[in-house]
């Protein structure tokens, strides 16, 4: 595992948790009623997302793990080897399948969940770049 990589796709990750925060709408209303705002949130949690599992398969490729064949199954192999537990896989894991939707389906993206995801699951991020560095010092 390269940490000069790491460090980067961190930093990255940062950036973007930082963008949500500073960004994220009062209400799932105002967000709805704020094209631009609609376009800062998906582009940078779409961009988290990404950034998480770049990340996932920097660490794998370093593994006996086999590759994944989904975004999501990189999740499950880290927490298989250990380094996230069951719940933020499951959280992660959700992650990549709002930003297959984001995407993918721009049109049909749910502002209520957006919503939820910037107020209440942006330390599921900061959890797994935790993780992550704990890992990264071992090695």
């Amino acid at each position: 595992m390269d940490p000069v990589i790491l460090g980067e796709k961190l930093e990255s990750l940062r950036r973007c948790i930082r963008r949500l925060q500073d960004k994220r709408a009062a209400s799932a209303a105002e967000l709805r009623a704020d094209l631009d705002l609609q376009d800062i949130l998906t582009l940078n949690l779409s961009r988290a997302v990404q950034v998480c599992v770049d990340i996932a398969a920097h660490i794998l490729a370093d593994s006996e793990e086999p590759a994944p064949a989904t975004m999501g199954e990189a999740f499950t192999a880290l927490e298989r080897m250990g380094l996230i537990d069951s719940t933020l896989c499951r959280h992660m894991k959700a992650a990549v399948g709002f930003r297959n939707i984001a995407v993918h389906r721009y049109q049909e993206i749910d502002w209520e969940i957006v919503h939820a995801i910037t107020c209440q699951h942006l330390d599921d991020f900061r959890k797994f770049a935790q993780a992550v560095s704990k890992q990264s010092k071992r090695a």
